[in-house]
């Protein structure tokens, strides 16, 4: 693996760790592809550093248990602003 995409998925593994981003937050921060973020945390970490990855995948698998809860908090702020204008 090349030196600059080690140094990257440590960075992102660190990013998500810090702030707990989700996987498109790291991508808008880091300018990659949100494919890109999972295939350096999902595959390529574990390969760097497994018990990293295992922190950082715990992190992942909490953002996505609550994505349908900000999905709907979001459908609801739409709604309460639309019927303001």
């Amino acid at each position: 693996m090349k030196d600059y995409i080690e140094e990257r998925v440590l960075e992102l593994a660190k990013y998500i760790l810090d702030t707990k981003a989700t996987v498109r937050a790291a991508a808008k921060k880091f300018r990659v592809s949100k494919s890109t973020v999972h295939k350096d945390i999902t595959e390529r970490l574990t390969e760097i550093n497994p018990p990293l990855a295992h922190q950082v995948k715990r992190i992942l698998n909490d953002n996505k248990a609550e994505r349908h809860i900000r999905g709907g908090m979001a459908t609801k702020e739409k709604y309460l602003h639309k019927d303001k204008r």
